[in-house]
């Protein structure tokens, strides 16, 4: 519980669970994949306690088309059936945000239908390009149509340590869950993935067994906290002793030093994409991942996609460098991320120069 509270006062999560009457609280769960799963079984049980059991089939889950493939893991799991998983187009104008004014529209036409929109995942930093849900938007368009909004912050979480980033989640406290993963950028090894909820009740009411061989006095009294029931399996790794040994050895402002230096060697290498005539960058850079692409000889964008795969195979290929890719807007967009803990400035300038001189190779070719 320490840990955690560490989290809650330094990344200002505190404005969730200010908003939870005392009812919140925060557990240490294996994965993102684990949080978003019981939070929407959670989400899933409430909704049925008031509308009846045999409503599920009625049951819609939204997000975006950026939104991790856990969540449509979760979905399978929990029962909603695949055809009321709404998982909606974003684009450029946005960033590759949600648009608020779809959802609406989305919402709208499944409540006509007669369906029950029961499910919101926002996310902030997204997988492909880190693009940010407008969480204060979101959180409205939740709270008027009575849905569980749960956020996923599973990557970009880290950042809120450091106050220049914490605006990227205002609007968390409209939240019911809130999730990010200590093991992808806190200096952390796996697995640890920190949930808080609003409602703790939620998760217990869902999840809660109570054998007869579990049964002691400080349980049956409500004297202690059973995490059992805010989680699938009933036992527990001590996750928080590792968690605990980042928070003592590094602390606040080492640990908020490691976050902006990567961050700064990702600013340094958008740079050198920007000046290089060859390139673009396709989204924002907004932590410490560029996403950039070669642009393909005579504006030819016929060949742009297998250009950057070839060059993408070529890079990797070196043995000196790996990066990695996805597609927005169906182009092929090349990534790069800063997050290894000895990565300096001279490591960034390599791996430009690597790119550089394979583009080189690459380009004579096509114009041969």
């Amino acid at each position: 519980m320490v840990d955690l509270s560490f989290y809650v006062k330094n990344i200002h999560i505190v404005n969730l669970l200010n908003g939870s009457k005392g009812q919140g609280g925060g557990v240490i769960q294996g994965t993102a994949s684990e949080a978003i799963l019981v939070v929407i079984l959670a989400a899933r049980d409430k909704i049925l306690r008031r509308v009846g059991k045999n409503a599920l089939e009625k049951l819609v889950v939204y997000a975006s088309d950026q939104t991790h493939s856990a969540l449509q893991k979760a979905c399978q799991i929990a029962g909603i059936h695949p055809e009321n998983c709404r998982i909606l187009n974003t684009d450029s104008t946005t960033n590759y945000a949600l648009s608020p004014s779809v959802l609406n529209e989305e919402i709208s036409n499944d409540i006509t239908s007669g369906l029950i929109p029961f499910f919101l995942c926002g996310t902030v930093g997204t997988t492909s390009s880190t693009a940010i849900d407008p969480l204060g938007e979101l959180g409205n368009i939740s709270k008027n149509n009575e849905m569980w909004f749960h956020v996923d912050a599973a990557y970009a979480g880290s950042a809120c340590i450091c106050p220049e980033y914490r605006h990227y989640i205002d609007g968390v406290e409209k939240a019911d869950s809130f999730n990010m993963n200590a093991h992808k950028w806190f200096l952390t090894n796996f697995d640890c993935s920190v949930l808080w909820i609003k409602d703790r009740n939620a998760l217990v009411q869902s999840l809660s067994t109570n054998p007869e061989f579990l049964k002691n006095k400080a349980s049956q009294a409500n004297m202690v906290v059973d995490y059992k029931d805010w989680q699938v399996p009933l036992g527990r790794r001590f996750r928080s002793l590792k968690l605990w040994m980042v928070l003592r050895i590094y602390g606040l402002e080492n640990l908020q030093s490691y976050i902006r230096n990567h961050i700064n060697l990702a600013k340094h290498f958008e740079e050198l994409v920007a000046q290089d005539p060859r390139f673009e960058i396709v989204t924002p850079r907004l932590y410490s991942l560029v996403c950039f692409r070669l642009l393909p000889p005579h504006g030819n964008e016929a060949c742009a996609s297998k250009l950057n795969h070839d060059i993408l195979d070529a890079v990797n290929s070196t043995g000196k460098i790996y990066i990695s890719h996805t597609v927005l807007s169906g182009a092929y967009i090349l990534r790069f991320a800063v997050g290894a803990p000895l990565t300096e400035d001279k490591h960034v300038t390599a791996a430009w120069k690597v790119l550089q001189d394979e583009a080189s190779a690459l380009l004579a070719t096509c114009l041969e």
